[in-house]
């Protein structure tokens, strides 16, 4: 499998895509602004289809873009605890980036804790982490040793969680349970930042130590 991320705007979003050349498939993971145009680049340059995008939550940040791969006809997942957010992303607007246009995203399909997703010929585990916001989710796929968790956790860091619907207690147990769980060697793909890896943020993370 292919993994690539772009750090995209207006405040340094990641968004992924897997792809799985055997296959000709792909599968996007979160949808910040002009996710939709990278997306359909990586695409095009890899000759594979577009199946899925999965969000890891409903902030602003993260699903600008996400109504056009709807509109598309690319099936859109994610978590109901984040359903308004989803629905009505202008309630957003105190603590986004102003001037933004921010349009409702129609979830195609709800994802839950311990939901396993069948794509690009590998199961992928759903984990609830909520404590950044309510819906927050990881995206685990052990044959790749790779978590894609949103803004749970970061290099060095972790979410915020002094947002409506955050929680530093809900966080911590969060993380302690659901990520730090994960077989040490894990690579950890963040919402912001750099790449990290479970054994790493383990042993050094100031603000969540195991």
């Amino acid at each position: 499998m292919i993994i690539e991320s772009k750090e995209l705007p207006p405040i340094g979003t990641n968004a992924f895509a897997l792809i799985q050349p055997e296959l000709k498939e792909c599968i996007i993971i979160d949808a910040p602004l002009d996710a939709f145009d990278w997306a359909q680049q990586i695409a095009q340059q890899h000759d594979c289809k577009i199946i899925a995008l999965l969000l890891t939550h409903g902030h602003w940040d993260h699903i600008l873009d996400a109504h056009k791969f709807a509109a598309a006809g690319i099936p859109v997942y994610g978590h109901q605890a984040d359903q308004e957010m989803f629905a009505a992303p202008s309630k957003m607007a105190s603590y986004a980036m102003p001037g933004l246009t921010m349009q409702a995203v129609a979830i195609t399909e709800w994802i839950e804790d311990s939901t396993v997703l069948n794509m690009l010929g590998i199961e992928i585990e759903v984990r609830h982490v909520p404590g950044h916001c309510p819906g927050n989710v990881l995206f685990y796929l052990p044959t790749e040793a790779a978590t894609f968790v949103g803004d749970v956790i970061f290099a060095g860091s972790v979410g915020r969680y002094d947002l409506p619907g955050g929680d530093f207690a809900t966080l911590e147990q969060s993380i302690k349970t659901q990520v730090y769980s994960l077989p040490p060697n894990t690579t950890i793909y963040p919402g912001h930042g750099p790449k990290t890896s479970v054994e790493h943020e383990k042993a050094t993370n100031p603000i969540v130590r195991a």
